[in-house]
């Protein structure tokens, strides 16, 4: 399909009538280095605020190994990039996950916005608009680095969660990812988790060198320290059984932790007031 066709096709769908849309939470889970259990957290985060009877959407944007679906034992038809192509509206993309979880594959499709024309995006962004999304919080699952995608979703967020782990290349390379954040696009409020360390002393030795780093070269930034995962054998049979820790081993001490983090973001105040899931998809859409 040419793009002449698929500004044809998106522009002759129905559009529902245009309703008032409720504030959404958008945060993004991030990290410098691949291999630090931010999928797996993403998930059992959004299983636990689910359990609180929260309405959520897991944007999966790791364009190069998406696998919210594996973690969650799940197979879907289609991508973002049906959307983008035109063949597919976003109803027809998200898939139903335990616990009322909704999950929009985004797959290598949303890299493909920065190819789009000015007229293009604004297609895409009616597409996007139209989908009556009944979410309270956006949980954006973001490649690993300092990609030009993984950076346009870091900034279309309200709040970013850095996952760390208690490696010296995770330490280096989420300094690396909260440094650019801050040097080009002026964030300054961050989140930090640690994950896979034994104990609390070992995660606050992580956070102390991330914050001294931060504060040292980087000046006022805000960096929140949220807690820690403790390295659990039960996750990766979790992993390996492809389901999720809090639902396959709801008592172990990784599940329990998640179950305390989640709770401690719906409750924690948000990095940006304003803001609904049209203004998200803008920001995303405006800066690829």
């Amino acid at each position: 399909m040419d793009q002449a066709q698929t500004l044809r096709r998106m522009a002759a769908r129905k559009r529902p009538v245009t309703k008032s849309v409720a504030k959404v939470r958008t945060l993004a889970v991030t990290s410098g280095k691949g291999g630090v259990g931010k999928t797996n957290l993403v998930v059992n985060l959004a299983l636990e605020m689910a359990r609180l009877k929260k309405k959520i959407l897991i944007i999966d944007a790791d364009l190069g190994l998406a696998n919210v679906d594996v973690v969650l034992g799940l197979n879907p038809q289609y991508t973002m990039q049906d959307v983008i192509a035109g063949t597919k509206s976003v109803a027809e993309v998200v898939l139903k996950g335990p616990g009322g979880i909704k999950i929009l594959p985004a797959s290598s499709g949303v890299s493909e916005l920065s190819n789009l024309t000015k007229d293009e995006k604004l297609m895409i962004l009616q597409e996007l608009d139209s989908y009556e999304m009944d979410a309270e919080l956006v949980l954006v699952d973001t490649a690993a680095g300092i990609s030009d995608m993984v950076l346009y979703f870091n900034m279309a967020v309200q709040d970013r969660l850095v996952v760390a782990t208690g490696e010296p290349t995770s330490l280096t390379d989420a300094y690396a990812l909260i440094k650019v954040l801050v040097t080009r696009h002026q964030e300054q409020s961050f989140k930090l988790v640690v994950n896979n360390v034994r104990d609390e002393k070992e995660a606050k030795l992580v956070y102390r060198k991330l914050s001294m780093a931060v504060d040292h070269f980087l000046g006022s930034v805000s960096l929140d320290y949220l807690g820690f995962i403790p390295s659990d054998p039960s996750v990766t049979k979790a992993v390996m059984q492809q389901k999720p820790l809090v639902l396959s081993y709801p008592h172990s001490p990784a599940a329990k932790a998640i179950r305390e983090l989640a709770l401690h973001l719906l409750t924690a105040p948000t990095g940006d007031s304003g803001g609904n899931i049209k203004f998200f998809w803008r920001r995303l859409v405006d800066m690829a």
